[in-house]
């Protein structure tokens, strides 16, 4: 077969050939070792957090490597595609501090000298290097119909031979010129696929920076290089964008090992370097039901979509610290020999990421988070948590606005100590955690082992003693000193020594002022919140408790 009049029948309208691309994008201008990695995703509208920790894992070898991270939107597939799905993984991305140097940044706008970024703008250039592949006798169409795909794959499974279109299944190979002239003269569709020179009992070998080397079977498959609106399938598209963009590192989810024989397959036969790969192990979830270990599941787990972090309101930079636990096993140790330290200061390695998947553990996230926001001002915790309340909850940004002063003595209590309380974890904890500054409390966790005489007794004792002019030194000596006057003992330990002698201990006293004006147990420091709401709401709020109590 003439291939040269093939090509020209097939593509007749592409003018331009790979060495037109070759010269358009030509080898980066990087230094030595420098890795120019990519995030490529398909504008669906859903950011998962494993594409998010993928994105991470890829920034941080090019920023380390002083090379280039940047966006490719592959959205071949139409059917899936939402309205400014590509703004959202941009947004995605930069709420979370990932900022990518070049690639789209819109629908419509980009950065970089390697455009268009998106793949349904290079439909030229992928059929340039199909025509290339014809003329070479490497690819052709296939107009081999559903159904007869369904019979061939019928046939496969009655003899247990490996599915597929490759060898005596692959009905098109062999059409002549004249056969194919006179289908496409008829309008019969085709798509074009590659002609594989793969072996059956040949194996390839390849390196992978996270699970070593990988051995697997040679790909035999006449894959489909354009399907029949003449887009191309993900296989073929990956090839020639990373091949012209001059992706160093491909850093992916280890669902594609299985087609990593494709891939190296299309880069050999295009004549094209194959970049380096890092197969990423999917994050896990501990399963309730069964106990065992699952992928976390954007259907069952809220925490899978990106989105919930914004919505309950975990800082970027509490989320980017657990990313990096998950990444690399040694973050943790270097954390806490370095706990001033910046992130980009960590020596990131792809060889130090686990080969299997790693446990997703929002309690660990919860105490990384906590650990991070009790190092913050109040008058930041203010900021953040109004910035997160004006997009999630208007009526307590309202709040918060009409009380800012307020607020910020609230968020200022047992901040800056030594040993700062963590209860926040999230902004969204903060409505919770200000509730009873803003409204007497509705409900009373109250000591089980007093009675109400003893409380009410306890009440009326300390708003008489009560000085609103005493100082932190000298509150929790007065109520100890109260306490042993009605029957309690003035230390814990003297009580559990003698219980019989005692009503119960200065704790229990405390407990019984604190849950007066919270109506809470567990607080913060009972005596910063007495300041912060004040000697005359603090009066109304044990009086209050001595009469529901009456």
């Amino acid at each position: 077969m003439d291939n040269n009049k093939l090509a020209e029948l097939l593509f007749s309208d592409i003018e331009k050939t790979p060495a037109y691309y070759e010269a358009k994008y030509p080898k980066r201008n990087l230094q030595e070792g420098a890795c120019v990695t990519r995030f490529a995703p398909s504008p669906t509208g859903f950011l998962h957090i494993g594409g998010l920790f993928a994105a991470f894992v890829g920034e941080r070898t090019a920023k380390k490597s002083g090379g280039v991270f940047y966006l490719r939107i592959e959205d071949t597939d139409k059917k899936r595609e939402v309205e400014n799905g590509v703004t959202g993984i941009v947004k995605g991305l930069a709420d979370f501090g990932i900022e990518i140097d070049e690639g789209m940044l819109t629908e419509t706008e980009s950065v970089g000298n390697y455009a268009p970024y998106i793949q349904s703008k290079r439909k030229e250039i992928y059929q340039a290097y199909c025509k290339d592949l014809v003329k070479r006798g490497l690819a052709y169409p296939c107009f081999c119909s559903a159904e007869e795909l369904d019979a061939i794959r019928k046939t496969q499974e009655e003899n247990k031979q490996n599915p597929g279109y490759y060898g005596e299944f692959a009905k098109c190979r062999n059409l002549s010129f004249e056969e194919i002239e006179e289908k496409i003269k008829n309008g019969e569709p085709y798509v074009l696929r590659l002609k594989s020179p793969g072996k059956e009992d040949k194996r390839i070998k390849f390196g992978d920076a996270i699970k070593g080397e990988i051995e697997m079977p040679e790909n035999v498959q006449d894959i489909v290089l354009l399907k029949t609106d003449g887009i191309p399938t993900y296989h073929f598209a990956h090839a020639v964008d990373d091949h012209l963009m001059r992706t160093t590192d491909v850093i992916r989810g280890d669902e594609w090992i299985s087609s990593a024989p494709i891939h190296l397959q299309l880069f050999d036969i295009l004549g094209f370097d194959a970049p380096h790969y890092a197969h990423i192990s999917p994050i896990m979830k501990e399963d309730q039901e069964t106990g065992g270990k699952r992928k976390l599941s954007k259907r069952k787990d809220p925490e899978a979509a990106v989105s919930y972090y914004h919505e309950v309101g975990y800082p970027k930079e509490a989320v980017l610290e657990y990313l990096l636990t998950i990444a690399n096993s040694n973050f943790e140790e270097w954390r806490a020999a370095n706990p001033d330290l910046d992130i980009d200061d960590f020596d990131f390695k792809l060889s130090n990421m686990s080969k299997a998947g790693a446990l997703f553990d929002l309690m660990k996230l919860n105490d990384i988070s906590k650990n991070y926001i009790c190092t913050l001002k109040k008058e930041e915790v203010f900021d953040r948590t109004l910035s997160w309340a004006e997009t999630y909850n208007t009526d307590f940004a309202e709040l918060l606005k009409n009380n800012k002063d307020y607020a910020i003595k609230i968020f200022g209590i047992e901040r800056g100590n030594e040993k700062p309380r963590k209860d926040i974890a999230k902004w969204q904890d903060t409505v919770e955690y200000t509730k009873y500054f803003f409204e007497e409390p509705k409900e009373f966790e109250w000591q089980e082992n007093l009675s109400k005489e003893d409380m009410i007794e306890i009440l009326t004792e300390y708003k008489s003693v009560y000085n609103e002019e005493e100082t932190a030194e000298e509150w929790f000596p007065k109520v100890r000193e109260m306490a042993e006057k009605l029957g309690y003992a003035k230390a814990p330990k003297m009580y559990k020594k003698n219980p019989d002698d005692f009503k119960g201990h200065v704790g229990d006293v405390a407990s019984v002022i604190r849950v007066a004006v919270t109506g809470r147990r567990n607080t913060p420091d009972l005596y910063e919140i007495i300041q912060v709401l004040g000697y005359s709401e603090f009066i109304k709020r044990i009086e209050r408790a001595i009469s529901l109590l009456k």
